[in-house]
């Protein structure tokens, strides 16, 4: 492996990406989390869904806070590391990223206030709608955002002009073939994730007997929500999974490890991909049901890698491995979610300890996932940055060096590793905490107004004059 400016830069931008995305996995569900808490509460009266929407609330800010700061170095990138992508796409990638700005983060910023301060300010109507624009905000964000990606992934809608892309059609560009499976894919594995969270945080001040009733009522919620949720983000992941076969056969070759074309091909449970000899070792196989999986049909026919010439494949062990670990983050999920609903059926939902620890444990699945999902994403479409027409080696900035890239990656290293510990401890000692505490602690000045007049020593005026 030669450390080049290219696999540098891959890596660098892998490293802030990957780190990045752990934010708007949480912040997007725990936006409409906190938004139907806020309905909840507004329909029904009850303080509990206050305390709750107020503990969540505050969660969220920190987290946004993160994924602000962390999301701002990415555009950065672009021009420093991938100037000569930023040139050919630009036109097209541009504005999608100008309207992620002028839609999700005006929305997010300006109603972020009015939930975080305003709840004694206005109206409890104003309060839920004010989540309910963040949460809208959000999703308009992962919108553009999934867009701009899906376009990479399977281009539509445009022209080159003298090696430029130019927009030829705006509705192609931004309902691109894949749009629409990746973004309720994603947006699904978001909530779900999210759901987690909220399940495991739950089951944590349960298990401590701290804030039981908000600790019940959020995990009721989270539990009833992820068994829509698992359920249909399996269906939607096997759609993507033809639309991936359809537009990007490589990439699909990829994922299973498959190195010759044929019909009726078995599943690769298991195997370590041999890129040279091209082949997998420790093969571990279910007969036919690779083509009933990926082409619903017991014959149907998948493509090997070897139908692609050498240089237009993705690297194998990569997106093999991490799709695996998708599906095993969701099968535990099923397991759980299934489980949890037996115990509901029983009565024994909030008194079964080990499932209570499991649920906890369960937190940093919903994370795995979409990690292990991205990879799979961005590393089966090697080696383009824009399928089949712009390579990633092309689109590096000509005139850097691997002393630059690997200094900037160890300076974003380090700063990362600073701040989402630190960022971490903040979010861990609120959840400590628990609602119940957290609503208690809520100092007088989110109401607008001090606790207590300013205490000042008595003054006389008299004639303009202080005494």
């Amino acid at each position: 492996m030669h450390f080049d400016p290219v696999l540098l830069s891959r890596i660098q931008f892998a490293w802030v990406v990957a780190w990045h995305i752990l934010l708007p996995a949480f912040t997007v569900g725990a936006a409409s989390f906190i938004a139907l808490v806020e309905g909840l509460s507004l329909a029904t009266g009850r303080e509990v869904y206050v305390r709750i929407s107020t503990f969540w609330t505050k969660i969220f800010a920190i987290a946004f806070g993160m994924g602000v700061v962390t999301g701002l170095v990415l555009p950065f990138q672009f021009g420093t590391n991938w100037s000569r992508y930023a040139s050919a796409a630009g036109d097209v990638l541009s504005p999608l990223f100008a309207y992620e700005g002028l839609t999700a983060f005006f929305l997010e910023a300006g109603f972020l206030g009015v939930l975080l301060f305003g709840r004694k300010m206005v109206p409890p109507w104003a309060h839920f709608f004010a989540a309910l624009m963040v949460a809208i905000g959000t999703l308009f964000s992962t919108f553009w955002i999934l867009s701009a990606n899906s376009w990479m992934q399977t281009p539509a809608g445009y022209e080159i002009i003298n090696g430029r892309f130019f927009p030829k059609d705006w509705i192609q560009v931004i309902f691109n073939p894949s749009f629409p499976y990746r973004l309720a894919h994603t947006a699904t594995a978001f909530f779900t994730t999210t759901g987690f969270v909220v399940l495991g945080v739950g089951a944590y001040l349960m298990r401590r007997n701290r804030s039981v009733q908000e600790a019940r009522t959020m995990f009721s919620i989270a539990l009833w929500s992820l068994t829509v949720l698992v359920p249909l983000q399996m269906v939607i992941g096997d759609m993507h999974g033809l639309n991936t076969r359809k537009y990007q056969p490589a990439k699909l070759a990829a994922i299973e490890a498959r190195w010759d074309t044929g019909k009726g091909v078995p599943l690769t449970v298991f195997a370590i991909p041999d890129d040279k000899a091209e082949q997998n070792k420790f093969a571990i196989e279910i007969p036919w049901l690779g083509s009933l999986i990926l082409t619903h049909s017991l014959n149907g026919e998948v493509k090997g890698l070897k139908d692609f010439s050498a240089d237009q494949r993705p690297p194998v062990a990569i997106p093999f491995f991490a799709f695996r670990a998708m599906v095993g983050c969701a099968g535990l999920m099923l397991a759980l979610v299934l489980l949890g609903g037996w115990l509901r059926w029983r009565g024994q939902l909030y008194d079964t300890r080990l499932y209570l620890a499991a649920c906890q444990c369960a937190i940093p699945l919903g994370f795995i996932a979409v990690i292990a999902g991205w990879f799979v994403t961005e590393v089966g479409r090697q080696p383009w940055t824009v399928y089949g027409l712009l390579r990633t080696a092309a689109s590096v900035s000509p005139s850097l060096t691997s002393h630059e890239v690997a200094l900037s990656l160890l300076a974003y290293m380090a700063v990362y590793l600073l701040i989402y510990p630190s960022g971490l401890i903040l979010l861990l000692r609120i959840v400590r905490k628990g609602p119940l505490e957290t609503s208690e602690s809520v100092s007088a000045i989110e109401a607008g107004r001090p606790a207590a007049p300013v205490l000042a020593p008595a003054t006389d005026v008299a004639k303009g004059e202080v005494r």
